[in-house]
């Protein structure tokens, strides 16, 4: 998963609220935006006119303070427009293609026989000083990844002990010409995924261990963490981002001119070697922080901003910016789920013995209300759509069930569920359990008599339909006597401290999380986020069963092994289900460009260098 996520002010109270209000009362009322109303893309038109800078909004809460492409996982870092200054080997295509063709540094693949080599022929690429982008500096990049690894395996959230890059060797077999050999064949779709996050650095300008030093054999080990150690410390120095000579060093289409450490603000300028598409006639591209969802639609009212989101609490607004001058395009981000993260390893009040079953995991989700949710003015407004799945919706891997629910909202059911197991279910005075044991119809192993069901859940402040939707589903599991209470943080915070994989010291002080998305990668396999020992398994979910699914998709050839994984996943819930939001994006109808271009932004791709500005 990309995830991820990683990287996002308060939410009104009175708007938490009136969801909590519109779900668990009558829905009949909501106010709901109809879809036709955002879900076309305008075509590209009028006349180009060079100049002009884009102000694109920030993710409130979610503001960079890292450089270097692999941040340690220590400093919870957030990088900075990485994919802007330093391209990956694939770029990632909402178009139905494995990856973006023209925008990619790299041709696809070519796979042996038995799949255990890939050639790879790369594209003619320039750095920012002139130098060519060759298949040194890719082999140089997945040293350093290694190293990152090495010396944490958190240091990179797609890592899973005994895969990628264990087990693969990469060589330069010609400048042009990167060659990976695998100990294990990967699926090759599996494999191009994983390679759009192999962000492609300058080995000839970074391959020093201090300033002015030597330059070294990144393919030793003990250089390749020197090196790593030295690039993680200069990106630690917010104050130097724009001044420091290495971050100058860049493939993609634009260039650091200013950052502010107080804000995470930051512009950018064109790269004038970059080799890419488009003609770079925007001259700056301002990324600007902001608090809350109300502080960028405040902007688009006083027509400050070029590009950026709508929260769904202002769906309401859509006609509203059409006249004030912007386009609105929403839908479903692709390879997304939204998930209420599970914590498997709290120990607290024994709610790892009590998430541990099954039966629990499946009466809670019978509690999330995904139609209401979806209806209710206070969360999505009707701009959104039940998901079920670690698949995502349209997906080219679906569930057995298809979009059918497999625990769809029944507190009726959930309320069976527990009694059948156990537990005396009470409103008002707590549901306990009454018959510990193992037996099907006792609590469950490490359960004792008298226990209690009870969790907290860390709510993200932006944006707001997850705090809103957190309140809801509180609301709904305190009526069967189910002890339950928010937290709100931001996810600066929570991405820092509330992962067991990469900050286990925090395990007891998180029951579940929502941050928002899981957003995956082309092949939405979840290796990494829900197999044993993955880098970015949050709250620790193991299931053999699982692991081998996993292990099939991710290594073998069968085409139907990821529609099983999924299918097996979503069954077993490591996370509980929200319905999933329509993204919403914002830009002025000054701005123009590639339809695919604004379609991106879904997945927080930009590509400022292929917009330009129209005459009026």
């Amino acid at each position: 998963m990309s995830q991820v996520p990683r990287r996002r002010g308060r939410l009104l109270l009175a708007l938490a609220l009136a969801g909590v209000l519109l779900v668990t009362g009558c829905t009949g009322t909501s106010t709901q935006v109809d879809s036709s109303k955002y879900d076309s893309l305008p075509d590209e038109s009028g006349t180009p006119v060079d100049g002009g800078t884009v102000t694109i909004a920030l993710t409130p809460g979610l503001t960079p303070n890292y450089i270097y492409p692999y941040p340690p996982a220590a400093v919870g870092g957030t990088t900075i427009g990485y994919d802007l200054m330093w391209r990956a080997l694939y770029r990632t295509s909402l178009e139905g293609q494995p990856f973006d063709e023209a925008t990619s540094l790299a041709e696809a693949p070519v796979f042996s026989d038995d799949g255990l080599t890939a050639t790879i022929a790369m594209k003619d690429y320039t750095w920012s000083n002139g130098n060519p982008v060759t298949a040194d500096d890719a082999v140089f990049s997945f040293d350093l990844l290694k190293a990152a690894i090495a010396e944490s395996p958190a240091n990179w959230s797609f890592y899973s002990p005994g895969q990628f890059p264990d087990g693969v060797t990469a060589t330069a077999t010609a400048p042009d010409t990167l060659t990976l050999q695998f100990e294990t064949a990967y699926n090759p779709s599996y494999l191009v995924s994983l390679l759009q996050l192999l962000y492609i650095m300058p080995s000839a300008d970074w391959s020093i261990a201090e300033t002015g030093g030597p330059i070294l054999d990144y393919s030793q080990p003990e250089n390749a963490a020197a090196i790593y150690a030295y690039l993680t410390a200069q990106s630690a120095d917010q104050s130097t981002f724009a001044s420091n000579p290495l971050w100058q060093v860049v493939n993609g289409p634009y260039q650091l001119a200013a950052f502010e450490p107080s804000t995470g603000s930051f512009s950018l300028t064109p790269n004038a070697e970059y080799a890419g598409p488009g003609d770079a006639r925007i001259e700056q591209v301002d990324f600007k922080a902001f608090t809350s969802a109300a502080a960028i639609y405040n902007q688009y009212e006083a027509g400050t901003l070029t590009v950026g989101r709508l929260d769904a609490s202002y769906a309401s607004k859509i006609d509203e910016l059409r006249e004030k001058g912007y386009n609105v395009y929403g839908a479903p981000a692709p390879s997304r789920f939204d998930g209420l993260v599970l914590n498997f390893d709290n120990t607290v009040d024994n709610f790892d013995k009590v998430i541990g079953q099954l039966y629990v995991r499946q009466a809670l989700q019978h509690l999330i209300d995904q139609p209401a949710y979806i209806k209710s003015r206070g969360i999505h407004s009707g701009t959104a759509s039940e998901n079920y799945s670690t698949g995502g919706l349209n997906s080219a891997y679906p569930a057995e069930f298809g979009e059918k629910a497999p625990y769809p909202f029944d507190p009726e059911a959930a309320e069976k569920l527990l009694t059948d197991h156990g537990w005396k279910v009470d409103a008002e005075g707590g549901t306990v359990c009454e018959r510990p044991g193992t037996g099907e119809d006792e609590c469950g192993e490490g359960i004792p008599e008298g226990q209690r069901i009870s969790f907290t859940i860390a709510s993200a402040n932006e944006p707001a339909y997850v705090g809103a939707r957190d309140l809801a589903f509180v609301s709904q599991v305190k009526k069967l006597g189910i002890d339950a209470k928010i937290v709100t943080k931001s996810l600066n915070y929570m991405f820092a401290n509330y992962g067991n994989s990469y900050a286990p010291a925090t395990a007891n002080e998180w029951s579940m999380q929502d941050f928002g998305p899981f957003i995956q990668t082309a092949y939405p396999t979840s290796n990494g986020s829900f197999n044993t020992g993955g880098g970015f398994n949050l709250g620790s979910y193991s299931n053999a069963e699982a692991d081998e699914l996993m292990d099939a998709s991710t290594f073998g050839a069968d085409p139907d092994a990821l529609s099983a994984e999924v299918t097996m996943l979503s069954k077993d819930l490591p996370v509980l289900f929200f319905p999933t939001p329509d993204t919403l994006i914002v830009w002025k109808d000054t701005l123009s460009g590639p339809p695919s271009t604004f379609r991106s932004l879904l997945k927080f791709s930009y590509s400022p260098e292929q917009w330009y500005f129209t005459e009026k």
